[in-house]
């Protein structure tokens, strides 16, 4: 069964970077096709999309948080990260990884970020 777990530091102080994990099983992070998207959700508010990296290398990112985003991914070790800079209290949230292709999509757990101003 794919699995996908997401870790990071629970709790980042203002302007720092947050980096986050996204380890799979189960499922390789090269299979053709595939999707690698990192979400997120702030409390209170519905998911906000951050950015995907697709099966080719390629990335995308929301407009709003391209400047300070980036996703990549280390075949080796079949994970995909999560890399935020400049972090401010509005970016507290439940982050989540997920796989998709076509009408199939996995979920990770969530990991809680809490950015201390």
């Amino acid at each position: 069964q794919v699995q996908l777990q997401e870790s990071g530091p629970g709790l980042v102080k203002s302007s720092q970077t947050l980096s986050l994990t996204c380890t799979v099983s189960d499922l390789s992070i090269t299979t053709p096709y595939y999707g690698w998207s990192w979400i997120r959700q702030p409390p209170g508010k519905g998911l906000e999309w951050m950015g995907v990296f697709l099966y080719d290398g390629s990335t995308y990112y929301s407009p709003s948080l391209k400047s300070r985003t980036s996703i990549s991914r280390d075949n080796a070790k079949n994970t995909v990260y999560l890399q935020m800079n400049s972090l401010q209290p509005e970016d507290t949230a439940v982050y989540y990884c997920n796989a998709f292709i076509a009408s199939r999509v996995y979920w990770g757990q969530g990991t809680q970020v809490t950015v201390s101003s």
